[in-house]
């Protein structure tokens, strides 16, 4: 999400006024003569090596396109562990995500520049063609305007920009006539009904057939969409305005800007996740550069290159200094609420955020993004990959991964930037831990969960599209590569779009609106490409500096979420404030404390206490956000304890030949049997039970002797099948669940509860797994008889030199109504980081709460889900001590609130007063919190 060139010009100051033909020109000079000057520590990388490892993305590209081609075209993406294509309609509904999907061949479109950029140009002849010949783009399906305009338009527009680009070399494409690019406009006709709106707002979704209302068209219902999702039209829509000569795209592209700048905060300058479409209210009002809101800033700098208006820059340079001033807190960069911005929002952090580093290399701001990009790269290396969100203290808050390039792009802009072999050693890791953890037979799968080493049946368009392209370019050298890379800007889906664009049909106005909104400091603008010689003085430690002081950042740090006037006070000898994870009942002293922070102590008739503050009783300002900060980590603390006694999924890893340990699936645990998590993984071949249902003595005790057995949910209990099989000489249990189609992708993991006896007798492990998962297993035992496995607490390195031989098939018998007693449990991305089982109070969100009705008030009952409004103050029940919370708390919803994230208070202390007037928009804003969907 960053761009090959762009900026001023380098060294010498450019009038504010000055011809973008000069610009453009200019443009792609900043950040290679960045490069000459960048000072390496590290030890430089031979061309041989570096050779070597752009030809094994070469190869890896091939692995992912070769199956996706194969197995997968002409459908939308490729499920590599099924080995075969998603359509829409076909697979289980995924929600959100699926509305990337249009039955347009999402993945090829997606990949067309990156074949130009590997230098595959035949086959970049051969898939326009299958594209011409194959795609419609007139089907009866919801898209997202978003991910279409990104994904399809900007790759349509992309391959027609190296298109013509190859034609006019002489040897490709010479029988091309613009042929994507009429396809790119039929494309951004259909997007123009979803701008119908008083506001100028796009609607999220739209039928690519019936447009936006019809009844027919199924949406057009919505009423909100996300700052990005609006925001992130103007390279796509003003390229095709500027290609075609057709202005309404870029006119509605640029509507869709200006009304999202005039909304902004105005005395924070930032501006909220998801906005009101048609009356311009935020509704989420936090503030970031992860998801929702990432790609709006970068799209402002770069329509700026691109497009040569000055305003975008302008409003570029306000939103960043407010960026720095408020969210940036190196090296994190955590939410923060837009008319409260010392606020913090959340005590997370998401993968999106990767990006940035990348962007501040464009705008010359260095240092902070060597120091995000080390942050992000010690998470990687604690994970092996990114977790989709992980905490300030740095454990994982969401598991996922699903294959993001933009920590890869991050890398390549720094190596760009500042020459240094450091950011090559960083590739070359995520190459080998892309082809360790994520290559399986028929492509790369996403992770499901990165502690368990899981995968989920899933590899999107963006990972060709992205990741590939910037692994490349990261150990390509100039002479590499068929054309000049720095002629072109990129997307944020890493599509590319020529410079000269900025002098083509430029008939939009370029009114400066910026300054009809705000007083602008001009000391804030930069109007040159920032001098290398301040971004990378002649100090060859100056990058090792920056990164050093991080390099245990993860594994030494601490939970944050003191207030920044705390941090000064406890510097200058005032004592830390109380925290919820050490608070006693029973000592006086912190009762003391309690009382001064306005939080007084009930004790309840069934031996409960319950907290209530009352912030006017506090005894100061700074006293009264202590017991705020206090009685949000109580929350947390309770929902963290929780979840500390459920048990973390497991992981069944296929080694025999040809998976070799390649495939993971992920596993629901039990409650009984050996616990993988304290003793050796189980290892061996599978056999199905007879009866396959396990609930009588098996009458095929000689297959599953010595043997893990495959055993089909239902009829019975879950112990009384896990005792036959262990009475025949079963070594470990898989349950299979009899639900055809369900899967771990869309519905809660199960941990297998016992049968209220003593369950002491089963010694051997159990697994859980849903049929989706159980078919893998099933099908590779039709298609190579003897397949072996591996039970363990997370998926373990790879056998690449165990090979099988034959063992035959059982049939799977008719299915069964299930009669276990199921213990439900969240998600894998909601489980505990097991790696860090010390580090149990903070950070993570609750999940068995609502927030309060009131406007003052949120509170924590043991015997209700959700929070009861008490007036004017905050509660929380406690049993006992703390070390003892909110054990009687029913089981946890589905539905996932955060009414209480972590608090950061500002530099000025705020009086009581003002608190009270403000807590209305703080319930308003934790309310929506946790309704953040990557």
């Amino acid at each position: 999400m960053s761009e090959a060139g762009g900026g001023r010009g380098c060294g010498s100051p450019v009038p504010q006024r000055a011809p973008w033909s000069l610009v453009a020109a200019t443009a792609a000079l900043c950040l290679v003569s960045a490069t000459s000057v960048g000072t390496a520590v590290a030890a430089p990388m031979s061309r041989e090596e570096k050779q070597k490892l752009g030809n094994q993305v070469l190869e890896m590209f091939d692995h992912a396109y070769g199956n996706y081609m194969e197995h997968a075209y002409p459908a939308d993406e490729l499920m590599p562990l099924t080995c075969r294509g998603r359509v829409r309609g076909q697979e289980p509904s995924r929600g959100d995500v699926d509305d990337a999907l249009g039955k347009f061949s999402l993945t090829l479109i997606d990949s067309l520049d990156t074949l130009v950029v590997l230098n595959k140009t035949k086959e970049f002849e051969e898939a326009v063609r299958k594209v011409l010949r194959d795609v419609n783009l007139d089907n009866d399906v919801v898209v997202s305007v978003f991910e279409t305009n990104i994904r399809v338009l900007g790759g349509l527009l992309g391959g027609h920009s190296l298109a013509i680009m190859l034609k006019e070399k002489g040897e490709y494409m010479q029988w091309y006539n613009d042929e994507l690019l009429q396809m790119a406009k039929q494309l951004g006709y259909k997007l123009l009904p979803a701008f119908n709106t008083t506001s100028g707002l796009p609607y999220p979704r739209i039928n690519l057939k019936f447009g936006i209302r019809k009844p027919e068209a199924r949406t057009g219902t919505e009423t909100d969409t996300c700052t990005a999702c609006a925001g992130t039209l103007i390279l796509e829509f003003a390229a095709l305005s500027r290609f075609t000569g057709a202005t309404i795209f870029e006119e509605y592209a640029r509507k869709a800007l200006d009304f999202l700048w005039e909304k902004r905060q105005r005395s924070s300058n930032l501006v909220g996740v998801t906005i009101n479409i048609h009356t311009g209210d935020w509704v989420r009002k936090d503030s970031g550069v992860g998801a929702g809101i990432d790609s709006y800033y970068e799209y402002l700098l770069k329509a700026y290159v691109l497009l040569g208006d000055d305003s975008f820059l302008e409003r570029f340079n306000t939103h960043y200094d407010a960026i720095m001033r408020y969210i940036s807190q190196p090296p994190l960069l955590l939410d923060v609420h837009i008319h409260k911005p010392m606020l913090n929002a959340r005590t997370w952090m998401d993968a999106l955020l990767a990006f940035f580093p990348g962007l501040q290399v464009l705008k010359g701001d260095i240092r902070p993004a060597i120091e995000t990009h080390e942050m992000l790269y010690q998470v990687i290396k604690k994970h092996n990959f990114l977790p989709e969100a992980f905490t300030t203290d740095f454990r994982v808050h969401w598991a996922q991964h699903p294959l993001r390039p933009e920590f890869a792009e991050s890398t390549y802009f720094l190596y760009k930037a500042t020459g240094d072999p450091y950011y090559l050693e960083v590739g070359k890791t995520l190459i080998e831990n892309l082809n360790k953890y994520a290559r399986v037979p028929c492509g790369f799968a996403a992770m499901k969960d990165v502690r368990t080493g899981s995968h989920e049946d899933r590899m999107d368009s963006f990972f060709l599209a992205e990741m590939f392209k910037y692994l490349y370019l990261l150990f390509a050298d100039k002479e590499d590569i068929i054309f000049d890379i720095e002629d072109y800007i990129f997307t944020t889906e890493a599509h590319l779009l020529p410079l000269w664009l900025s002098t083509t049909n430029q008939s939009i106005s370029k009114k400066n609106t910026t300054s009809e909104y705000t007083e602008l400091d001009d000391s804030n603008f930069d109007w040159t490409c920032p001098n290398t010689q301040i971004l990378f003085p002649n100090d060859p430690l100056y990058a090792q500096s920056i990164r050093e002081p991080l390099k245990n950042v993860v594994d030494k740090s601490c939970p944050r979420g003191i207030s920044r006037v705390r941090e000064e006070s406890f510097r200058s000898g005032a004592k830390p404030p109380l925290r919820a994870r050490d608070f006693m009942a029973t000592n006086p002293e912190h009762l003391e404390i309690l009382k001064k922070m306005g939080v007084s102590l009930i004790h309840l008739k069934d031996g409960r206490v319950q907290l209530v503050q009352h912030a006017i009783q506090a005894a100061s300002s700074i006293d009264a956000e202590d017991g705020l900060r206090f009685m949000q980590e109580m929350i947390e603390l309770s929902s963290q304890q929780q979840k500390e006694q459920q048990l973390p999924p497991r992981a069944v890893q296929i080694v025999s030949h040809p998976f070799f340990g390649r495939v993971v699936l992920t596993a629901g645990p039990a409650q009984f049997g050996l616990d993988l998590s304290k003793h050796k993984e189980t290892r061996g071949f599978v056999a199905s039970s007879k009866p396959y249902n396990g609930c009588s003595e098996l009458t095929n005790p000689e297959a599953v002797m010595g043997k893990i057995a495959l055993i089909q949910r239902g009829q019975c209990m879950f112990a009384e099948k896990a005792r036959n099989i262990q009475n025949a000489g079963a070594i470990g249990g898989i349950v299979i669940d009899d639900n055809e189609g369900s899967s771990s992708d869309t519905a809660p993991l199960f941990q297998m509860a016992g049968d209220g006896k003593d369950t002491d007798d089963i010694k051997i492990p159990m697994l859980f797994l849903f049929s989706k998962e159980g078919s893998i297993i099933l099908d590779a035992i039709r298609e190579y008889e003897e397949v072996e496995v591996l039970l363990s607490d997370k998926a373990k390195d790879r056998d690449p030199e165990l090979e099988n031989e034959e063992q035959p098939s059982s049939e799977n018998d008719s299915q069964n109504q299930s009669a276990e007693q199921i213990i439900s449990i969240s998600q894998a991305v909601d489980l505990v980081d097991q790696e860090s089982p010390e580090e149990s109070s903070l950070n993570s969100h609750p999940e068995s709460l609502s927030p309060a009705d009131s406007d003052d008030a949120a509170s924590i009952s043991p015997s209700e889900q959700t929070s009861n409004p008490t007036e004017d103050h905050e509660t929380t029940s406690l049993d006992g001590e703390c070390t003892d919370l909110d054990n009687q708390l029913q089981e946890q919803s589905e539905t996932e609130e955060d009414s209480s994230p972590n608090v950061s208070w500002g530099k000025k202390v705020q009086p009581i007063d003002s608190i009270l007037a403000d807590w209305n928009e703080d319930i308003e804003a934790f309310e929506m919190m946790e309704k953040d969907e990557l």
